[in-house]
């Protein structure tokens, strides 16, 4: 990457005059803000800012839902979750493989009294819930516990990540055949539409695989290859587009490559508006509206000086405040070490108000539209994912790349290109390779950065007395039932929820899945299917 140049390659002029985008109505290519092609943004001018929140889970649930209360607290408008290596793998906390990283990064959620623990207090008609942990059981716990405290489910607001087609390639390992997997996610996504409405079924998340070394290009290429895979089959099992596409969001990284940030963002609400009322006939201009929310690059962060992290922090948050983004987090300045600590979370989200409340960046949208420099790179930016799409489609289905091997070709080549780009000071970092200080002035936030999280042993103790105080009749009859369903065409999102209703754990729900697709109930070959049949 040149100094002219953008982390995507885009080669960038010293000065940009009239002529220097491609040309089209304003009509055709810009709108106001709230107008189609929704470049501009979402919605008309309101002059309010976005969802300010900032990543939380760590440990068990309880010291979750502290952690929760501690940002609402201090002003916090919305929650976000994550949770820990076995969670997001779909693995219970006393799997023998999980037994180290339990709550050490993320927060361990298994059951339904874990989502009741969580979320204790919490008013979820009030609050947007946003979840990064598995999406089916994130809805089943929340449509529960919706329903044990007398709120309507058709309140609920927020939105549940769908996992990248590409997860096993460059994140979390859910060992989950793709078509199952796609189906599990058509499902919650069908779900929602008809019982929460108000609520993101889908949520698609470029942050997940962006973080293996990829460009803003290739993060939203990959990013619409899965969205418009997941809309095809949605459409080809009946659904109407206008009855999912209003809930469709997508969770974007945010680099240091400023202007190419933004001007991804503004190419990636045209690109969708486009794709879904030419490709897909959507009517609603809510359908054609994608709301894009942002998680700040946590690759962007380092180990060395950690302190300078808050200043990355602080520049990004500003390019997605005029980018015009609906929600965003801040990755804190201990996250090349951990999972937010106290102090980091107040320093993020103090970060986001400053910001907010101290700049007047809210008083116009799209202050960069029309700009000779922002429109061209919005329209190079635009054409180089438009023509990446195209490329990856060309070479055969999702489901077929997933099996040859493709991604997982491409996600170690973007890995192996960062690490020479840093490493040959391409990308430069000051503190990391500019600007170095030696470890033993090093010493500004880093003991609150090295401050280890330990494993919760006790959790693993703890579930299995859970375990044995099921109602084991009821608990086998669910698991029968959602095996029985997974042979047919029924969503099987109720039947998930009866599971959950029994008292039945993530993991043993998505062992009934697997063996009920032909694959091994647990692909690490530990544990045997309540159901027999093996591993």
């Amino acid at each position: 990457m040149s100094d002219n140049s953008t982390r995507s390659g885009i080669e960038l002029s010293p000065v940009y005059g009239p002529g220097a985008s491609n040309g089209g109505s304003y009509e055709e290519k810009l709108g106001d803000p709230g107008e189609y092609p929704f470049t501009r943004g979402t919605r008309a001018f309101t002059g309010q800012g976005w969802i300010q929140r900032e990543l939380s889970g760590e440990g068990d649930a309880k010291r979750s839902n502290e952690q929760f209360k501690y940002l609402m607290d201090l002003g916090q408008t919305g929650l976000d979750v994550i949770g820990d290596s076995p969670t997001m793998s779909l693995m219970d906390p006393d799997h023998p493989l999980a037994r180290y990283t339990v709550g050490t990064q993320g927060v361990s959620l298994c059951c339904h009294d874990d989502y009741r623990e969580l979320l204790d207090g919490i008013p979820l008609d009030q609050m947007s819930i946003s979840s990064s942990s598995p999406s089916m059981f994130m809805v089943a716990s929340l449509f529960l516990l919706a329903e044990e405290r007398g709120v309507s489910p058709a309140s609920l607001r927020g939105s549940v990540i769908e996992w990248p087609f590409y997860s096993e390639h460059c994140s979390y390992a859910y060992k989950m055949p793709f078509d199952l997997h796609l189906r599990m996610s058509c499902d919650v996504i069908e779900f929602c539409s008809k019982e929460m409405p108000r609520f993101h079924g889908f949520l698609e998340d470029t942050y997940f695989f962006s973080e293996a070394g990829l460009n803003a290009v290739e993060e939203a290429a990959l990013g619409f290859v899965e969205i418009r895979h997941i809309v095809k089959t949605l459409v080809e099992r009946g659904l109407d587009v206008d009855s999912f596409a209003p809930r469709i969001a997508i969770l974007t990284n945010c680099s240091m490559d400023f202007f190419e940030e933004i001007a991804k963002i503004r190419a990636m609400r045209r690109i969708f508006a486009r794709m879904m009322k030419e490709e897909f006939g959507a009517q609603d201009p809510r359908s054609q509206a994608v709301n894009i929310a942002v998680h700040t690059s946590g690759l962007s962060l380092t180990t060395e000086q950690p302190a300078n992290n808050i200043v990355r922090g602080a520049v990004q948050t500003v390019a997605l405040g005029l980018a015009g983004v609906s929600a965003l987090e801040i990755s804190t300045f201990d996250e090349g070490y951990r999972t937010p600590s106290k102090q980091a979370h107040l320093v993020g989200l103090r970060t986001q108000q400053i910001i907010d409340l101290e700049t007047n960046i809210n008083s116009v949208q799209d202050p960069f539209g029309g700009s000779w420099f922002m429109e061209s790179l919005t329209d190079e930016v635009e054409a180089k994912i438009l023509a990446m799409v195209d490329d990856i489609e060309s070479r055969g289905d999702p489901a077929d790349l997933v099996e040859s091997g493709f991604f997982k070709q491409f996600f170690h080549g973007t890995m192996g290109r960062y690490h020479h780009q840093v490493h040959d000071g391409d990308v430069v970092k000051v503190g990391m390779n500019v600007h170095q200080m030696p470890p033993d002035e090093d010493t500004l936030l880093r003991d609150i950065s090295e401050e280890k999280i330990e494993p919760l042993f006790d959790r693993i103790e703890k579930l299995g007395s859970y375990r044995t105080s099921r109602d084991q009749p009821r608990l086998l009859a669910s698991f029968q039932q959602l095996h029985d369903v997974i042979q047919t065409d029924e969503n099987m999102v109720p039947a998930v929820l009866e599971c959950t209703r029994a008292g039945a754990t993530m993991g043993e729900v998505a062992g009934i899945m697997r063996q009920a697709w032909g694959t091994p109930y647990d692909p690490y070959g530990y544990l045997e299917s309540p159901l027999g049949g093996g591993r």
